[in-house]
């Protein structure tokens, strides 16, 4: 067959196969528009899930009647005019082929209007691109543009879309979406001519945590913990959700970088390994989190629909996400108050400087916190107490408190051998002993190997080992793993090893079975390059082993220098499992359980 032109119209359909997958394309496309004509508010309007009409309608800047019959043509835009301008782009939109792309599967009427001129002008559109002759209009200033019948002439296409409810709740989640990254504009959504919602333009952070509220939940602000960090021309704004708040499906997450909504493989990694240490196994976090940087940082020009961008300097990205989200989880420890305005310092990756800031001594009450816990063994706690006696302030009998309380008050009970009960100024404390020790551990566990300094203490008799063929050859090709653990490990025979040294940490643990359980773990990671991989997973398997056992009764001071320790250690909030340690109820709880006051 000969080389020929495509028809024009048959172009604008070929385009339109990345641009408009589905009707919330149109709506994202559209909206993105009114974003960069200046609109203070947008409104949607939807009828049988965009697929018989879509219409948005904006305050915009408008377009000036000799543009429309451009704004309807390939590769006419007003945002970039040189390859400089395409290198660093700071509209939503900037392609020139949405309009056109949208005209060649549906109906389109254009509408537009700026301010000053006598009359709006409307144009009409099939995506043949000709006979546009603009005819007045009494729109006011600003532009709507109407989409009717999406896909009437590409049957094919219109097949695969789903129901009107399917189709609409698509539509619904992306315009929640795109309203938190745009805080300033107001948003009104109707389907089939009911209203779904109204969001008034936020202009401070009350009212844009009310936009959250609305669009995430109530929940979601009340155990959200605020982020403003900056560092090597990067800054990290916005929300994430106590590890406690976990969601079973990644609904809840969105980011943004300068404003635009994307889902980055980059962005995804670093945000989990933030939470790995205090997330429960299958839940996943939830945040609104916006990074800004020199648009010449971020190529927008990655993907047709712009749903994803390409960092230049990802490495960069990436350490410096992790570090701001790691640091502020670590900090969210009993009486410290989220880290605002923080700035790091990132010579190649990101580091927080700035301490967190005392909170007052009164501790609100709210759901299960994250915090940190440094880790000691039972003996060590009960050192612990007695090097540091002015850390401990001890319950005073007649009057039942001391008049100076620390966050998590003081220890007045060890119910069910389990649990430790702690009053508080402003009402009681329940700590998971075990939980809350096994992080303790974990996290001093974890300082130590990171120095390279994990005390051994030899044992008064070296302990002979029965063991697998393999699991002895596993342990002697393994020695710098195990010396690196703290564990001084010999092979004796072909199914004997001797165990010469432990951690001081976990001296006072059961050793034979601490053992045999790294073992077990460094044998299914296999070779020391994977084992250094999940080594977090050998060390919070070792600080299961060192921790408080349930049914062990602590004493008094026990349980205070536990909760000491508590208020210290970074993610204490959270077991090595992701399950909360410790909850609080305020005087005011109590008064409800009862009815009191009322």
């Amino acid at each position: 067959m000969r080389i020929h032109s495509l028809p024009t119209q048959l172009v604008n359909q070929i385009a339109a196969g990345e641009v408009v997958e589905r009707p919330s394309s149109v709506v994202k496309e559209l909206v993105e528009n009114s974003f960069d004509a200046g609109a203070t508010h947008v409104h949607i309007d939807i009828e049988q899930g965009g697929m018989r009409l879509i219409k948005i309608r904006d305050d915009g800047c408008g377009i000036v009647k000799e543009d429309l019959p451009l704004a309807l043509s390939r590769h006419a835009t007003s945002k970039i005019a040189t390859l400089e301008d395409l290198e660093q782009v700071a509209s939503m939109g900037f392609r020139g082929e949405a309009l056109p792309s949208i005209s060649s599967v549906s109906r389109l009427t254009l509408v537009s209007r700026i301010p000053g001129s006598d009359c709006a002008w409307r144009v009409n559109a099939d995506g043949s691109e000709a006979n546009y002759t603009p005819q007045p209009d009494p729109h006011p200033p600003g532009t709507t543009i109407e989409v009717r019948d999406l896909f009437y002439n590409t049957p094919a296409r219109r097949k695969f879309l789903k129901t009107e409810k399917t189709e609409f709740t698509h539509i619904e989640t992306l315009l929640q979406r795109m309203a938190l990254s745009r805080f300033d504009i107001g948003f009104t959504l109707q389907h089939n001519q009911k209203e779904i919602f109204k969001l008034r333009p936020a202009q401070n952070e009350a009212q844009q945590l009310q936009r959250i509220a609305a669009i995430c939940g109530s929940a979601f602000v009340d155990n959200a913990v605020k982020i403003d960090m900056a560092a090597s021309g990067l800054q990290l704004t916005g929300w994430v959700g106590l590890p406690t708040f976990s969601r079973s499906q990644q609904d809840m997450q969105f980011f943004y970088v300068n404003n635009r909504l994307v889902k980055d493989k980059l962005v995804a990694h670093a945000v989990r390994q933030a939470y790995q240490d205090v997330l429960f196994h299958g839940r996943h976090p939830v945040f609104v989190l916006y990074l800004a940087l020199d648009p010449t940082l971020v190529d927008v020009n990655a993907h047709p629909a712009k749903l994803e961008v390409r960092f230049r300097e990802g490495r960069l990205v990436h350490d410096f996400l992790f570090s701001a989200l790691h640091r502020s989880l670590a900090n969210l420890r009993p009486g410290f108050q989220e880290i605002a305005a923080t700035r790091l310092d990132l010579p190649t990756a990101a580091t927080a400087t700035a301490e967190p800031t005392p909170a007052p001594n009164a501790y609100p009450f709210r759901p299960p916190q994250q915090g940190t816990v440094p880790l000691q063994v039972e003996e060590q706690i009960r050192q612990y107490a007695k090097l540091a006696p002015e850390t401990l302030v001890a319950v005073h009998a007649d009057t039942g408190a001391s008049t100076d309380y620390p966050p998590l008050g003081y220890a007045i009970a060890h119910l069910h051998n389990i649990f430790i009960l702690a009053e508080t100024r402003t009402g009681i404390i329940l700590v998971d002993a075990h939980a809350a020790h096994e992080r303790v551990t974990y996290e001093r566990l974890k300082q130590q190997y990171q120095q390279g300094t994990v005390v051994s203490q030899p044992l008064l008799l070296p302990i002979k080992i029965t063991v697998s063929p393999a699991e002895a050859e596993l342990a002697e090709h393994s020695q710098a793993v195990f010396t690196a653990l703290g564990f001084e490990l010999d092979r004796f025979g072909p199914e004997t090893l001797v165990l010469r040294s432990v951690p001081a940490l976990l001296r006072n643990t059961d050793v034979e079975t601490l053992l045999r359980d790294v073992l077990a773990d460094v044998s299914e990671h296999g070779m020391s390059q994977r084992v250094q991989e999940h080594i977090q997973e050998l060390l919070a398997t070792m600080a299961c082993h060192g921790s408080i056992r349930a049914q062990r009764r602590l004493t008094i001071d026990e349980m205070n220098a536990l909760l000491r320790d508590m208020e210290k250690t970074e993610r204490s909030g959270q077991c090595n499992h992701g399950r909360p340690t410790w909850i609080a109820l305020s005087t005011g709880d109590l008064d409800r359980f009862f009815l009191r006051g009322q």
